[in-house]
This record gives C-alpha cells, sequence and structure tokens, in this order.
C-alpha cells in the first residue's frame, strides 16, 4: 500500500556570517530552491563526507 511520508522537521535559530547567508542565497535562487533546502543539503553533504575524527 501506499504511504505519503512527511519528514520530521524542527525549528531551530543559527547565527551566521552576512557574506555567506548572501551567497547561499544567490546559489539557491539560481537553483530554483529553497534557502532551507539548499542548507539542509549541504549540511547532509558535509556529514557524509566528514573526515574521521583521531578519536575513533
Amino acid at each position: 500500500m501506499f504511504k505519503i511520508q512527511k519528514p520530521e522537521y524542527i525549528n531551530k535559530t543559527f547565527r551566521m556570517p552576512v557574506d555567506l547567508i548572501n551567497s547561499l542565497e544567490i546559489l539557491a535562487q539560481k537553483e530554483s530552491v529553497s534557502l532551507n533546502n539548499l542548507i539542509i543539503q549541504c549540511c547532509e553533504y558535509a556529514l557524509d563526507h566528514l573526515e574521521p575524527s583521531k578519536n575513533e
């Protein structure tokens, strides 16, 4: 059976440099995606490609 899935979200506030936000907004507009979606993709990519720490 087809089941519609809705991702769970939580609101958080982060402070980021103005230049970074401006660059992300320009990129999001250029790629026709929301700023929120772009930031999620950037964070997921960074976590997926994070180098293991020396403590692992």
